[in-house]
């Protein structure tokens, strides 16, 4: 069998937790915060943990997982 591919942005973006959960860094903290309150900022600082449903999809793209 052949190796699988990872996707390179995966590798990026997502890392696994020792109980298989994956986190990842939350969206729209990059520009343009003047526009957010102080709770948006404040609330979505550091990472946060993958939806479930969104996890199948994560897992097939990093097979053997990143750890």
């Amino acid at each position: 069998m052949p190796k699988l591919k990872t996707k390179s942005g995966v590798k990026k973006r997502f890392k696994f937790t020792a109980t298989g959960k994956v986190k990842h860094g939350v969206a729209g903290k990059r520009h343009r915060l003047i526009s957010h309150n102080a709770k948006y900022i404040r609330q979505n600082r550091g990472t946060s943990v993958l939806a479930d449903a969104d996890v199948a999809h994560v897992r097939q793209w990093a097979p053997y997982g990143l750890k």
